[in-house]
């Protein structure tokens, strides 16, 4: 029955990225090239929804679906990490034309060459999950 939960939660955002362009190439373009405000206000109003559900979930502890609490870790400061971390992002992002939401969108409405940048990405998480106790954090 979760399952089939999350699997329509999942449609309905594919849904919603491809109908509100989060998921179009050009629109990603624009962005990278400070062309248009759209994905901006996008990503805008994901980060202040994002913030006032974290507060929400705080102070009402709220639960997960499965009963257990929502906790919430600190993390560590390091600019260095996150830079190097944004960078790379940004530079597969700028590659790609999409990031890992808007991938499997793109796949479901007929762009099947992204299958290969998701078996890649899907590929570097492996590696880096690998080797992430070698690297400088």
């Amino acid at each position: 029955m979760k399952n089939s939960i999350y699997i329509s939660i999942g449609i309905f955002f594919g849904i919603t990225l491809y109908k509100s362009e989060a998921a179009s190439w050009f629109r990603i373009y624009e962005m990278f090239h400070f062309h248009a405000f759209h994905m901006y206000g996008i990503i805008g109003v994901a980060v202040v929804v994002g913030i006032i559900m974290v507060q929400l979930i705080k102070k009402f502890k709220i639960k997960s679906f499965y009963g257990v609490p929502i906790v919430f870790k600190d993390k560590q400061k390091s600019i260095k990490r996150y830079l190097f971390g944004g960078i790379i992002f940004g530079l597969g992002w700028a590659l790609a034309g999409a990031c890992p939401g808007p991938m499997f969108t793109l796949v479901g409405v007929g762009f099947y060459s992204l299958i290969i940048v998701i078996v890649s990405a899907t590929f570097g998480t492996y590696v880096y999950g690998k080797i992430k106790t070698k690297l400088p954090h």
